[in-house]
C-alpha cells in the first residue's frame, strides 16, 4: 500500500511529463476525464505498487520517481524486466488484455504515482484514437527492447551485458545534477538481476571496470568515466 502522504494535485494538462508520456496527443476531453478520475500517492522506497499475479484495476503513471518491474523465477530469484521513470505508464498491458500482472512493480526511490481506474481508462482507449496509437507505439518499442535483450542474453558475454546495462541506466535516468554519477542507486544484486547473472560476478566485473577507469564506484553510486570505453566493452557498433 502507498504511504498516507499525498502530493500536490496537478491537472494532467499541466503535468511536466505530459509531452513525454502516452497522454501527449490525447483529445482535451479525454485528458480531462483522466485528470478528474485519478488519485495520487507517494510510494516510499521499497514499497510495492502492484504484485505479480494480482488483478489490474487501472493504470499507474509515474509523476516523479523510479520503479523496477520484476518477475520471480521458479527458483525464487528475481529478474528485473523493466525500469521506469518520470512519465512512464505501468500496468497497461495487463489491463488491455484482461490478464493478471505478470510482474511486480516496486519503487526504488520515493516516487509520486498517479492511478487511473480501468472503468475510466478503457473506454477512453476505445474512443480516443490518439491514445490508442500512442499505446501501440509503446507496446512496439517495448517488444523490440525485449527481443534485443533476449538476443543479448543468448549471444553476449556477461561483461558486455554489464557495460551495456550501465549505458542503459545512463540513458534511462541520466546523471545526478552537476555530476557524472548515474541518477539511480541500485544494489549489486539489483544490477545482477538486470544483467541476468550472479551478484558475485557483477561485483567482480564492476571492480574490473573501476581498475580500467571506465567507472568510479562510491557505494551504490556509479560514476561513468568513459562512455566510449563502456561502449567498446559492450561491443556496441555505431
Amino acid at each position: 500500500m502507498p504511504s498516507n502522504k499525498t502530493f500536490e494535485f496537478i491537472e494532467c494538462a499541466h503535468c511536466p511529463n505530459r509531452e513525454s508520456s502516452v497522454f501527449c496527443s490525447m483529445h482535451t476531453e479525454s485528458l480531462e476525464q483522466v485528470s478528474d478520475s485519478k488519485s495520487c500517492s507517494v510510494f516510499r522506497k521499497g514499497q510495492i505498487i502492484f504484485h505479480e499475479g494480482s488483478n489490474p484495476y487501472g493504470v499507474y503513471c509515474i509523476k516523479h520517481g523510479k520503479v523496477k518491474l520484476s518477475i520471480v523465477g521458479d527458483e525464487g530469484r528475481e529478474q528485473i524486466v523493466r525500469l521506469a521513470g518520470d512519465g512512464d505508464l505501468l500496468g497497461y498491458r495487463s489491463l488491455l488484455v484482461a490478464e493478471r500482472y505478470n510482474a511486480t512493480a516496486v519503487a526504488i526511490e520515493d516516487s509520486q504515482v498517479c492511478f487511473v481506474p480501468r472503468d475510466v481508462f478503457l473506454p477512453i482507449v476505445k474512443q480516443d484514437a490518439n491514445l490508442s496509437h500512442e499505446l501501440l507505439k509503446l507496446l512496439s518499442h517495448q517488444l523490440k527492447d525485449a527481443e534485443v535483450k533476449l538476443t543479448h542474453l543468448a549471444q553476449k558475454s556477461v561483461r558486455e551485458r554489464l557495460a551495456e546495462t550501465l549505458l542503459f541506466l545512463k540513458e534511462t535516468y541520466g546523471y545526478e545534477p552537476d555530476s557524472t554519477y548515474l541518477d539511480v542507486r541500485l544494489s549489486r544484486e539489483e544490477i545482477a538481476n538486470l544483467v541476468g547473472t550472479a551478484t558475485e560476478t557483477v561485483i567482480r566485473l564492476l571492480a574490473d571496470f573501476n581498475k580500467e577507469n571506465l567507472v568510479t564506484l562510491d557505494g551504490k553510486k556509479i560514476k561513468i568515466n568513459s562512455i566510449k570505453g563502456l561502449s567498446q566493452a559492450a561491443n556496441l557498433v555505431d
